[in-house]
């Protein structure tokens, strides 16, 4: 039996997460105040709603384990650390889950134990008596920039996680691409995924897009821009804003799309919308463009999904001998690593270029004097 749910208000275009005692029907003072935090940090619905969930899940744990969440923090190193470990254990086991078939991966368990900490985080700064995690102790890295100044960097880490299962997410082909676009039945679903194929935009930075303000009709030019009162909660992850260029074959085929939806677009600013049924003329959601990528998967018997177009951007553009940071820039990315992980032709590169430059730079050591 459930002991704690998580809840949503939604006050216009706003939504409020709360975590709820079932048993005493009372809200959970510290999650509540974290999640309240991440709202004001201009954090995504849908990042809010996972790290409720994962709290969420954390207290369930807590109690089974007859602990709160701040009476951890009496516990000592040993203590500590296998009480997290025991949660991944018991998130790996599918606990959290009324359905316990569908195990979760080792990656989400992770995912979920770093939102816990996260929130830990946030009660240390707002609540001082508490003092600190001990299983979060501090690593300490001191670098040089490129002037030589050298600065001290402090992270804090837990070694307990579960090691995550390598995603195997490869990027779409040229030709399945064509095929799919050939299957759509309507001039939107191909124009969107045009503009994930040739922006590498995530699904949800499209479906923010304003045609009345993102789009430079001049030179033919998208920009991604962060609102938080999308009807359709799309958003752009991190708050960030930038611009993507597109080719002219598509920027036609986009303002060829909005004279043809004129009569439904005109009526507000999305430019992705519902064209028919009892929604028609609304904000396109992520689930719906997720369902015509699998009916258009069902009739070709090729799966594409929003992520691999984005792996199709970057992989196009690295054979194209784009520079790694530009690729990053353009995709969004916070961290080259990240950007690295969406390239397949990574490991082919590099020995390619390993064994031009030892062509180049034969004998370096002079090795042949030794023989």
């Amino acid at each position: 039996m459930k002991n704690y749910e998580v809840a949503m208000q939604k006050e216009a275009s706003k939504k409020y997460y709360y975590i709820r005692n079932l048993e005493t029907m009372s809200i959970e003072k510290l999650p509540t105040q974290y999640l309240m935090h991440m709202f004001r940090a201009n954090r995504s619905p849908n990042t809010i709603r996972r790290s409720a969930f994962a709290i969420g899940y954390y207290l369930e744990y807590s109690k089974e384990q007859e602990k709160s969440p701040t009476s951890v923090y009496i516990l000592g190193y040993e203590q500590q650390y296998d009480f997290f470990i025991g949660f991944l254990e018991w998130l790996r086991m599918g606990k959290h889950k009324e359905n316990m078939d569908k195990k979760p991966r080792n990656g989400t368990c992770n995912a979920y134990l770093k939102d816990v900490f996260r929130f830990y985080l946030f009660v240390e700064m707002q609540y001082q008596q508490f003092g600190g995690l001990n299983v979060l102790s501090y690593n300490q890295v001191t670098i040089a920039d490129a002037v030589g100044v050298k600065r001290t960097l402090r992270s804090k880490a837990f070694k307990g996680y579960l090691k995550a299962e390598e995603r195997n997410v490869r990027a779409a082909q040229t030709n399945e691409i064509i095929t799919i676009l050939e299957a759509c039945t309507n001039i939107r679903d191909q124009v969107l995924i045009l503009l994930i194929s040739e922006s590498g935009y995530r699904i949800g930075e499209i479906l923010g897009i304003d045609y009345t303000k993102d789009i430079d009709y001049e030179k033919r030019m998208i920009r991604v821009d962060f609102r938080d009162d999308n009807a359709n909660d799309a958003r752009a992850k991190n708050a960030e804003e930038r611009e993507g260029k597109i080719s002219e074959e598509t920027f036609e085929f986009l303002q060829y799309y909005i004279a043809e939806y004129w009569d439904i677009l005109q009526h507000q600013n999305h430019l992705f919308v519902n064209i028919k049924g009892d929604t028609k003329g609304e904000p396109l959601k992520a689930d719906s463009v997720y369902d015509m990528f699998t009916r258009m998967e069902n009739k070709t018997g090729i799966q594409i999904t929003p992520h691999m177009l984005r792996r199709y951007f970057a992989n196009t553009r690295w054979e194209a001998d784009w520079p790694l940071e530009l690729i990053s820039k353009a995709l969004g990315h916070k961290h080259l690593d990240t950007t690295i992980r969406y390239l397949n032709v990574m490991d082919n590169k590099l020995k390619d270029a390993s064994r031009k430059f030892y062509e180049q730079n034969s004998d370096i050591y002079g090795i042949k004097n030794f023989l």
